[in-house]
């Protein structure tokens, strides 16, 4: 059923909720502890196999494909209401299957959307876990460690145009620098790593639905730097500071403890991101940046660690745990040591 081939001990079906058709990977007991998965942005459920497997004995796991990404129907994204929108479609996979009380993980893109699913949804919850996460104030458009917005439009906004005509073109080899697999084995995981299912999480990227109203949505002329901003339709602008702020996090109650696992060498969540507009003005490497008082890099590690210290303050708990010699996706590269806290921390 899944366009990606999976792993032995994986099984891949379609779940008919009332929001939308959704491509649901699963492993271990059906009647197991469920502990589900969310991926990042530019890949899919596939991404998660090997960590589903590694669940300890008791628990299911559940990886569920996003729309616009992987084999599940893929219904438009609104910029505004995106991340909102990806958060009820994974807790309507959760309802249709009756999961009940669950631990729920979430990567990148995946940790912005589990933070808003947390919001509505943490009387449900055992635990969460946030891997490489998204500021609690999106990507791109907020600076301080308090998430104020940049600009009133959410500039700065923009990706690599050629990277997303490659994605497009579903090219899958290693001629273009910004092809999907050079953007992997360079920012996705720290090199000289190279994944033993690296075609399989290629052919994952290359899912990808591409367009205004999917990745990497729409933009509109801004007269702040660099003379864009977020538009309305699609996945950039869904996780921008215009649109999304899950700093409610800090109020949820109850409040499940929460982990916050990084690779100490991620290049695409940081304090100075590789895709952060800002950063990438700061190195000279997009002309005409109007300087640190103005537009300085977004500091995402500040920022999530902000709001979780107040989450810590208001009564919950949460722990920092930093994978050495790891970049974006710690599960994948490091994966003793990430299922050595991962594990210990579903054990409470």
């Amino acid at each position: 059923m899944s366009t990606v081939p999976t792993l032995p001990g994986i099984t891949s079906q379609m779940i008919q909720t009332n929001r939308l058709k959704a491509h649901v990977l699963s492993s271990g007991p059906t009647a197991g502890t469920a502990v589900v998965f969310v991926h990042g942005n530019v890949s899919s459920a596939t991404f998660w196999e090997e960590t589903m497997l590694a669940l300890p004995d008791g628990y299911r796991g559940i990886a569920i494909d996003l729309r616009g990404y992987g084999d599940t129907e893929p219904l438009p994204i609104n910029g505004a209401t995106g991340m909102a929108d990806w958060a009820a479609d994974v807790h309507a996979v959760v309802e249709t299957m009756s999961l009940g009380k669950h631990h729920i993980v979430g990567h990148s893109m995946g940790g912005g959307i589990v933070m808003l699913y947390a919001i509505n949804h943490a009387a449900d919850l055992l635990s969460i876990t946030l891997v490489d996460p998204v500021s609690p104030y999106g990507y791109g458009g907020s600076k301080g460690a308090d998430g104020a917005m940049t600009f009133n439009d959410g500039a700065p906004s923009g990706i690599n145009p050629e990277f997303v005509q490659l994605l497009a073109n579903g090219e899958s080899g290693l001629e273009n620098p910004m092809s999907p697999r050079n953007v992997l084995r360079g920012f996705y995981v720290k090199p000289p790593f190279i994944s033993p299912r690296e075609d399989e999480l290629v052919a994952s990227m290359l899912t990808t639905k591409i367009g205004d109203e999917h990745y990497p949505g729409n933009a509109v002329p801004s007269t702040n730097w660099p003379g864009a901003a977020p538009g309305d339709k699609g996945v950039l602008p869904a996780f921008n500071r215009k649109y999304f702020d899950a700093s409610a996090l800090t109020n949820i109650n109850p409040k499940p403890p929460i982990l916050w696992v990084r690779g100490a060498d991620d290049l695409i969540v940081s304090d100075y991101a590789m895709f952060d507009l800002a950063a990438l003005g700061h190195m000279g490497a997009v002309p005409g940046w109007p300087g640190d008082e103005v537009c300085p890099p977004q500091p995402m590690l500040a920022q999530t660690r902000a709001v979780l210290d107040s989450y810590a303050a208001n009564g919950g708990s949460y722990r920092e745990e930093v994978i050495e010699d790891a970049g974006h996706s710690p599960y994948l590269e490091q994966p003793a040591a990430f299922n050595a806290a991962f594990h210990g921390h579903l054990a409470g």
